[in-house]
């Protein structure tokens, strides 16, 4: 089975989208360069093959473009392939794939909708490991009081200050001159 992948630009910076079998199996949020999210995924997915994103895909890549741009765009029928995905953050990542743009919860409020309310630490490792970012919106998982929290991406939690403040979960920060 071939695994291939695709870089393309978005208004923060080149994003990539990897699939195999017509799901997705994994993302990347921009690194400072197209290079750098290429050599991205090609690290995650050593055995892919850069190629034109699959027609069956490109929804995906257009509404990621759009949500970037600040447009409200769902992204739950986008197909992702969890056979490398452990249970519990399976079961994480479908309760935050529920989450509007606009919107968020924290660890917490994911670790009491998974049934689990000890486990709000899991939950946040589990969103540190998200194979999927953005399709899966790990940034609008926050911590406690609406803590930022940490954000493994590229940029880390400017990123995802950044992505909130796009889909207007945050209030724009004023310049200060």
């Amino acid at each position: 089975m071939t695994v291939g992948y695709t870089v393309f630009d978005t208004p923060i910076g080149a994003c990539g989208l990897a699939w195999r079998d017509g799901a997705v199996i994994g993302t990347a949020l921009p690194g400072s360069t197209a290079e750098r999210t290429r050599a991205h995924l090609a690290k995650r997915f050593p055995d892919a093959v850069e190629s034109p994103v699959p027609d069956e895909l490109r929804a995906v890549v257009d509404d990621v473009v759009a949500l970037l741009s600040g447009e409200a765009r769902d992204l739950r029928a986008a197909p992702l392939d969890y056979r490398d995905v452990p249970d519990f953050n399976r079961r994480a990542y479908d309760v935050a794939r529920a989450i509007p743009p606009g919107k968020v919860l924290t660890y917490g409020d994911i670790a009491h909708q998974l049934g689990a309310p000890g486990s709000a630490q899991a939950v946040g490792q589990a969103m540190g490991s998200n194979p999927f970012p953005i399709i899966v919106p790990c940034h609008r998982v926050l911590g406690a009081g609406k803590n930022t929290g940490g954000f493994s991406a590229p940029g880390g939690v400017e990123t995802k200050r950044r992505m909130l403040v796009i889909e207007g979960a945050f209030p724009e920060e004023p310049t200060l001159f």
